[in-house]
């Protein structure tokens, strides 16, 4: 069963350990860089491991943008050992659900910025409701959905 566990002083390490394969770290931050920014943005965002059972498949940063208002998907990524099992799909599905809570404002607004090159990921997207926006910043792309 797959599920979203806060990434604590218990498990921060667990998310270091993390891979991409080597083709895919020019598409995603490493959870080192992204803890970071959870820290600076702490106030309004949530870093997640996503985990099967008691280990951590993968990792994900949900961050609530205050001056749109809308709430963003950051560096999400499956370690390279365990992607094409379904984890990616089932795991943004858990995000939306947490999303829809309103953890940190109102905004049904959800958006997030994907390499135009990854087209695995960009496909994952479009199937869960995301559409492109036409604002793009280099290789990055915006996509985005409506929550209710």
């Amino acid at each position: 069963m797959i599920y979203l566990r806060k990434i604590t002083e218990e498990n921060f390490i667990d998310a270091f350990n993390l891979k991409l394969a080597p083709k895919q770290e020019r598409f995603v931050s490493h959870p080192i860089r992204s803890l970071a920014q959870a820290y600076v943005y702490r106030e309004q965002c949530q870093p997640f491991g996503i985990y099967e059972d008691d280990t951590m498949v993968g990792y994900v940063m949900v961050i609530y943008d205050y001056d749109i208002p809308e709430y963003d998907i950051w560096h999400m990524m499956i370690d390279e050992s365990n992607q094409r099992r379904g984890y990616g799909g089932a795991a943004l599905e858990l995000v939306l659900d947490y999303i829809r809570s309103k953890p940190f404002g109102a905004s049904n607004r959800v958006a997030l910025t994907c390499n135009r090159d990854n087209t695995q990921a960009i496909k994952l997207y479009k199937s869960r409701g995301f559409i492109e926006t036409g604002a793009a910043d280099g290789d990055e792309i915006e996509l985005s959905l409506m929550v209710e």
